[in-house]
């Protein structure tokens, strides 16, 4: 029988992350997380603290956030954004953004995330979750494959308007 003593056994253990609802008190690493995600698609986040407050937890909530919490404070996060097709009558949740800090991809917090959004968008009722990823960003392209999303052909134009 072999015998190891504690002091011999390195195991390498996954780092604890706690995955849940944003808080208020959050907004600070949420919109610093939000600028970092902005920057690595070389944009520039213009949003200010006290839009995302009011976003996530103002008189009329107009978006959710789940949270990536280790040991140093927040590591991730999702932003989900209700959606709807009127012709079909199904309601539908936008993975709006999915962002995991440098140094903690690779463990499989986005994936934890992304359950999070699915069962988020299912106890509010929806049929479906939607994400989408540029043309050229192909990790993405392959996250999302492997976590069960279809591809599907961006189709026409989108136009907007400022409203002022």
């Amino acid at each position: 029988m072999l015998e190891i003593e504690d002091s011999e056994i390195s195991l390498m253990r996954p780092p604890v992350v706690t995955i849940r609802a944003a808080k208020p008190r959050d907004i600070s690493e949420l919109h610093e997380m939000i600028g970092l995600l902005a920057a690595h698609h070389g944009d520039i986040s213009v949003s200010t603290q006290e839009q995302l407050e009011r976003d996530l937890f103002g008189t009329t909530p107009w978006i959710s956030a789940i949270v990536a919490e280790g040991s140093e404070g927040l590591i991730g996060y999702a932003i989900l954004v209700p959606l709807y097709r009127a012709q079909e009558g199904k309601r539908g949740m936008d993975l709006h953004h999915l962002f995991v800090r440098d140094g903690h991809r690779g463990h499989g917090t986005g994936q934890l995330l992304v359950d999070r959004a699915r069962e988020t968008a299912r106890i509010v009722g929806c049929d479906y979750l939607s994400v989408s990823a540029a043309t050229g960003n192909l990790k993405a392209h392959r996250f999302y494959e492997q976590m069960d999303f279809t591809p599907r052909p961006v189709t026409g134009m989108r136009y907007m308007q400022a409203l002022s």
